[in-house]
């Protein structure tokens, strides 16, 4: 990791019916799998592009931490390949963080692109942080757009806190592009102070919707909070309901084993969601 430190003064009129007793599928294709309003493709690309989403904005988080608490003193979430500069002017404080083609991050996870992060001096105990995108692309899905973090120090519970309102646009490898629009509140209940990510654990709640190219729309609220251990890729629990038009469902990470799968239940059916890293 290069650290480098200055200061510088950012149809046609006729519908026709078709019916077909097979169809191939593919990441753009919505197709009914089941009598609900979901199916396993469209809830595999949602629980995706939560995942994805939540990964990026965990990478903006800890960049912060590791400037302004020490958070990676002793081991960093970074790896050489990043080129992380740092500059102030008037008490603002700027961050970019170089990945460059292709950079292979410490939890495995390979990014490339630039991240920027802006904030200025804490109030309070709290502090705002800008964030956006540039050309960033995680595990092969482009992540464009930013938003602000709300940071405290303390929460009610006495564990740093931090609030991300997010306004991102996901682009996956086929094209197919979903926009997020949304709050997500991250609590940080294990690893304080450590002076290193790998023990770190996270308590997830919020809401947000998405609005996919494909048509596709959901909206998802927490209900229990979604637990994430910093070396596992995955939520490993926690319940959120999704809904789409009339239909609701309640996806359901685990039960604390770290695995690439969620289950959906949708009018008392069952879906399994093998998501992707």
């Amino acid at each position: 990791m290069k650290i480098k430190l200055f200061k510088t003064g950012i149809l046609s009129l006729t519908v026709i019916f078709f019916l077909v007793t097979s169809c191939s599928k593919n990441e753009d294709t919505i197709t009914e799998e089941s009598s609900s309003d979901f199916t396993t493709e469209l809830e595999k690309q949602a629980t995706e592009t939560d995942e994805v989403s939540s990964e990026a904005l965990d990478l903006v988080e800890i960049a912060y931490l590791e400037q302004e608490e020490n958070a990676g003193r002793n081991a960093s979430f970074f790896s050489d390949c990043v080129t992380i500069t740092i500059s102030t002017e008037n008490g603002v404080t700027f961050i970019d963080l170089d990945f460059g083609l292709g950079c292979e991050l410490n939890n495995g996870n390979v990014v490339s692109g630039i991240v920027h992060l802006t904030y200025g001096i804490p109030q309070n105990e709290t502090r705002t942080i800008n964030y956006s995108f540039e050309n960033f692309v995680i595990n092969e899905k482009a992540i464009a757009g930013g938003g602000t973090i709300f940071r405290e120090h303390s929460n009610a519970h006495g564990n740093p806190q931090s609030t991300f309102h997010k306004n991102i646009v996901v682009t996956f490898p086929s094209g197919l592009e979903v926009e997020v629009n949304g709050t997500r509140v991250r609590e940080w209940i294990e690893g304080v102070g450590s002076g290193t990510w790998m023990d770190n654990v996270f308590l997830v709640t919020g809401n947000w919707s998405q609005d996919f190219s494909n048509g596709f729309s959901r909206s998802a609220i927490v209900t229990e909070d979604l637990r994430r251990e910093a070396t596992c890729p995955f939520f490993v629990s926690g319940l959120v309901e999704v809904t789409r038009n009339a239909t609701t469902g309640v996806l359901n990470y685990g039960d604390g084993t770290c695995d690439n799968q969620a289950i959906l239940t949708v009018n008392g059916e069952e879906i399994i969601i093998t998501l992707q890293h």
